[in-house]
This record gives C-alpha cells, sequence and structure tokens, in this order.
C-alpha cells in the first residue's frame, strides 16, 4: 500500500523559480528507486506533484474518456501543461514560467501533501482557505466541504468519533 501524503510546509521560490521539496516528501515520491514525478495544473488554483504511477492511472482513465467534447480543451490545457521532472542534488524543483502564473505564484509557496498529491499554492490563497477552514464559520463553503467531505465516510462506526475530534480541534483553535 502507498503512503499518503500530509502535512504543510512553506518555501520561497528563488531566481529562477525553484524551490526545496522537503525530505520526508521527497522520500515519498521515489518509486522503483527513481525520484521521478509530473507536476500538473490542479483544482482551485493551485499546482499539483504526482507520482509517476499516479499520474500514468491517471492518463489510462482520461485516455478512456478522451473523445468526450466537453472535455477536449480540458484535455490540451491539461496535458500541455503536464511536466515531467525530478529534484537536482539539493532536493530543488523548478516551476516553469507557465504554471507559476497561471496559479498567480509569486515568491511564497505552501507545499500541502493532500492524499496522493502534494499540492503548491500562492501563500495568500492557502492562508485565506485555512483561516476560512479553522474559523469554522457555521455557514462558510469550506465548513459545508468539511461537512460533505465527512459524510462520504458515513457507514463507517469511526465518523461521528473523528467528527468529534476535529470539532473540538476546530473549537480549541477558534478560543487561541
Amino acid at each position: 500500500m502507498k503512503s499518503f501524503f500530509s502535512g504543510s510546509y512553506s518555501a520561497k521560490l528563488d531566481e529562477k523559480n525553484r524551490f526545496v521539496l522537503p525530505q520526508e516528501l521527497r522520500y515519498q515520491l521515489v518509486e522503483d528507486g527513481k525520484l521521478e514525478f509530473t507536476i500538473a495544473l490542479s483544482m482551485g488554483g493551485c499546482l499539483a506533484i504526482y507520482r509517476k504511477s499516479d499520474i500514468t492511472e491517471i492518463v489510462e482513465r482520461f485516455k478512456k474518456k478522451q473523445h468526450i467534447a466537453k472535455f477536449q480543451k480540458f484535455f490540451t490545457l491539461f496535458f500541455s501543461t503536464l511536466v515531467e521532472t525530478t529534484c537536482d542534488k539539493v532536493g530543488r524543483i523548478m516551476i516553469p514560467s507557465t504554471l507559476k502564473n497561471g496559479v498567480g505564484m509569486k515568491q511564497e509557496v505552501v507545499i500541502a501533501g493532500a492524499l496522493n498529491k502534494i499540492e503548491l499554492w500562492p501563500k495568500e490563497v492557502y492562508d485565506r482557505d485555512l483561516a476560512q477552514f479553522i474559523g469554522g464559520e457555521a455557514n462558510s463553503d469550506m465548513q459545508k466541504m468539511m461537512e460533505e467531505a465527512f459524510s462520504l465516510l458515513s457507514g463507517d462506526e469511526e465518523t461521528s468519533d473523528l467528527e468529534e475530534v476535529i470539532g473540538r480541534v476546530q473549537n480549541e483553535v477558534v478560543k487561541v
């Protein structure tokens, strides 16, 4: 079973649009002894780093849907901006200008583990979304998303315990 990506880290882009990927995330990208991965546009205004095997699976699944007209522009833009790459000896990754500009990334980046991918967010966008999520405003979009995400787990006996723990954590964070 593959591990999943989690945690968040801050990084700054250098003059060549490079940043250092934290070592613990780099290790999780290694497959068959090789550190190779793909950077892609992702949902919500970020970039995503996928393991080689995960992007291969995505490609195979999209191939089966490639003749659906409403997805043609998406497929063109998604696949034309995919970048297969690796890290240098120091662990730096270069973000192509097209992708950097496409998501409005400046110098500060948040690297966020998100299950089967690593997301790269413009810091101000990530900070705004995190504040909404932690704030736990009753009718916020983030609160609704969280409720819907946990409802996907329905049928699991552990769901209510998990929801209770998350609620307590949110309440404690709001108090601080």
